[in-house]
């Protein structure tokens, strides 16, 4: 008997683990396992913690004006509120809005449009953007090296104090990675140790019943690509997946968000133009513009009582992360 406590005990253990990817981080036992394979790519302290410093270091830019931190800030959710469409250098704008960044290990592809498929080298598509820091690797490397303490974090973490492109973007991933979101209410609710009130039970049967085809529990998103309903914006006529696979079925195309933390993220949408989640639930409600930029499993006209839409509203609240967004060791690292 004692035996078999032992070896039960031992299997528990490994399971744990397992799940855990790394003593790094963690996620709830109901959440899938991640796509991200931690095991062929083990998290380290001393690369997350080198990631963490690239990601708010300007020096990443051409002018050493814009950090990753700049679209992507931990108070909201590593999305950005001040503005519809991402900004960059030489105060050039964007096209579409930065997505917030959480829960990435369980992405299989990235941007609105899914043209990076792989998170250790995402980095490369805002260094080299025009509109964003427009930078190439090579010279990021340049200017690391030269630097008086980058030398000796690449050596320890990577035991080399010769920086390698693919070493930044590496540890540029192994930070992001750390960026797991699982403490909202919800995930309270899930776990039995808190209760919807009467409007947020509403919100959530209303979510299951219109919403859970797109934004799917518990993760909050399948992260394939769907319709928003919106006619495209003439001054940035975007196509979404259809620019990177020229398939006229892509045209319209973009990556479903999670709906975490929605309440931090705003504006909406892949080119910020809603800036309430109210405005968003109307949107689908009843202002969904023909059929050719919706969605199959959407249907027109739901035509959602107010109360409805604040009972929604109710609901996607409790997805928010009050901890996520508050954690420090997301947060800016010290100066150095």
């Amino acid at each position: 008997m004692k035996k078999n406590f032992i070896v039960l005990l031992v299997v528990t253990v490994i399971v744990l683990a397992f799940r855990a990817g790394s003593s790094l981080v963690t996620w709830p036992e109901y959440f899938p396992e991640p796509v991200y394979d931690f095991k062929a790519s083990p998290l380290t302290g001393d690369k997350i913690e080198l990631g963490r410093q690239l990601f708010y270091d300007p020096v990443l830019s051409i002018d050493s004006s814009t950090s990753c931190a700049s679209c992507h800030s931990p108070y909201n959710a590593f999305a950005h509120v001040d503005h519809s469409l991402s900004h960059g250098v030489h105060d050039s704008i964007g096209t579409r809005n930065a997505p917030a960044l959480f829960n990435l290990a369980w992405q299989k592809q990235f941007m609105w449009d899914g043209a990076i498929n792989h998170i250790e080298v995402q980095p490369l598509a805002p260094i080299n953007s025009a509109t964003e820091m427009h930078e190439n690797i090579a010279h990021v490397v340049v200017k690391l090296q030269r630097s008086r303490f980058y030398p000796q974090m690449f050596y320890k973490a990577f035991g080399d104090s010769l920086i390698t492109g693919q070493n930044v973007l590496l540890a540029l991933a192994q930070f992001q990675l750390t960026l797991v979101s699982a403490n909202s209410k919800y995930d309270s609710v899930t776990q039995h140790t808190a209760t919807f009130n009467a409007q947020e039970e509403k919100g959530y049967a209303l979510f299951k019943a219109h919403c859970n085809v797109c934004h799917r529990e518990p993760l909050f998103s399948t992260y394939e690509y769907a319709r928003n309903g919106l006619s495209p914006d003439p001054a940035l006529n975007d196509l979404g997946r259809f620019n990177i696979t020229r398939a006229a079925k892509d045209s319209f195309l973009f990556k479903i968000p999670s709906l975490r933390n929605v309440g931090y993220s705003y504006p909406y949408m892949h080119d910020g133009r809603f800036y309430t989640l109210f405005q968003v639930i109307s949107h689908y409600s009843e202002g969904t513009t023909g059929k050719e930029y919706i969605a199959g499993p959407l249907k027109l006209n739901k035509g959602f009582a107010i109360s409805e839409k604040l009972d929604l509203v109710a609901f996607l609240l409790t997805l928010n992360d009050k901890k996520f967004i508050f954690d420090r060791k997301h947060g800016p690292p010290p100066r150095k």
